[in-house]
């Protein structure tokens, strides 16, 4: 990775920055440069792939919320799962999430789908790979992004301190198939997509069931309640 796209927090620097030296991540620099070569436009912007890593550093999550690829739209990824920026609306699978947040702790829906609110409370947003293509979904699996976030899922999965897993969906549950349920809490239902959410996703009640965990075992609670404006999040 070029310095410049190497932007995420100091502490997760410490723990995976050896990742940034091996085979794998050399072969997908070489990837991600031949496709700029090539005209491509990636989503999102290098200097936000990490951005994830960087809002949210280890010893801070206390809930993991587990996507698949950025949004391949112009103007939505920033680096967080399921977020977009300011202006964008939010997608079908967002919105279910609200729709859950509403009914299960009376949260209303936010006209906005920027979710670094979460984020900075230790709500790692993270996606499975890191990049896109414009306009063509799941484009860059299988080119070593999965390897990277699976360090950093094992990185949460020995903490000590006990966090909530939220997997939606059979990928992410089988991505995280390793945590240590005995310790951590894992919350799992169908992905909030329209083809899948009333499949069991709506009323899993993950919101309210994460905080009691947390609360539980001492942990402060995370504030759902997204600011009414993005500018202010």
């Amino acid at each position: 990775m070029a310095s410049e796209d190497i932007k995420l927090h100091p502490s997760w620097l410490e723990r995976i920055g050896g990742e940034f030296d091996q085979p794998y991540m050399a072969e997908l620099k070489r990837f991600l440069v031949e496709e700029r070569e090539r005209g491509k436009h990636i989503y999102p912007r290098g200097s936000e792939w990490f951005r994830a890593l960087d809002l949210t550093p280890p010893d801070q999550v206390r809930v993991v919320i587990l996507g698949q690829d950025p949004y391949h739209g112009p103007g939505q990824a920033h680096g967080l799962c399921f977020s977009v920026k300011d202006g964008v609306r939010p997608p079908p699978s967002l919105v279910n999430i609200y729709k859950e947040l509403e009914s299960d702790v009376g949260i209303k829906p936010r006209r906005h789908g920027f979710l670094e609110h979460w984020a900075k409370q230790g709500v790692l947003l993270l996606n499975s790979v890191l990049t896109v293509e414009m306009g063509q979904a799941a484009s860059h699996r299988e080119r070593g992004w999965e390897r990277f976030t699976d360090r950093i899922i094992r990185e949460v999965n020995a903490k000590a301190e006990p966090v909530v897993f939220m997997l939606w969906g059979s990928y992410a549950q089988k991505k995280a198939a390793f945590v240590d349920a005995s310790k951590h809490l894992v919350l799992k239902a169908p992905h909030p997509s329209p083809l899948s959410a009333h499949s069991g996703f709506f009323g899993c009640r993950h919101f309210s069931k994460a905080n009691a965990f947390l609360e539980s075992r001492g942990r402060p609670p995370i504030d759902w309640a997204l600011p009414e404006s993005a500018t202010a999040a």
